[in-house]
């Protein structure tokens, strides 16, 4: 099946799926209960799957920017060992660089 949309497109409505599943997730814990909203939150995509009208379609998009963003976490789940994270850069190794040599070093 081919459709007029550009690349560009399909990976702006990927990501707005993506986010809105990131953002379900840091609202529920539990996996299961998550599953139920996941699957609602891809009904609504797929309702909207053949609107080829681009007014429609910005509509369509535009309203479900709104929707996520008033529905923004406002304390979201960062994985500890992610920028951010509660242990990040936590018990870093050590640097591969050269070890200084105090030897070579003039003192005066």
């Amino acid at each position: 099946m081919s459709t007029s949309f550009s690349s560009a497109h399909r990976l702006y409505v990927k990501s707005l799926y993506r986010r809105m599943l990131k953002n379900e997730l840091d609202w529920v814990v539990r996996r299961d209960i998550w599953r139920g909203r996941a699957m609602m939150i891809r009904a609504e995509f797929e309702r909207n799957r053949d609107v080829t009208e681009p007014r429609a379609l910005a509509q369509i998009l535009e309203k479900a920017e709104a929707s996520l963003a008033s529905k923004l976490h406002p304390d979201p789940y960062i994985p500890p060992t992610m920028p951010g994270g509660t242990k990040w850069e936590r018990n870093i190794p050590p640097t591969i660089a050269p070890l200084y040599d105090h030897t070579a070093a003039v003192h005066h």
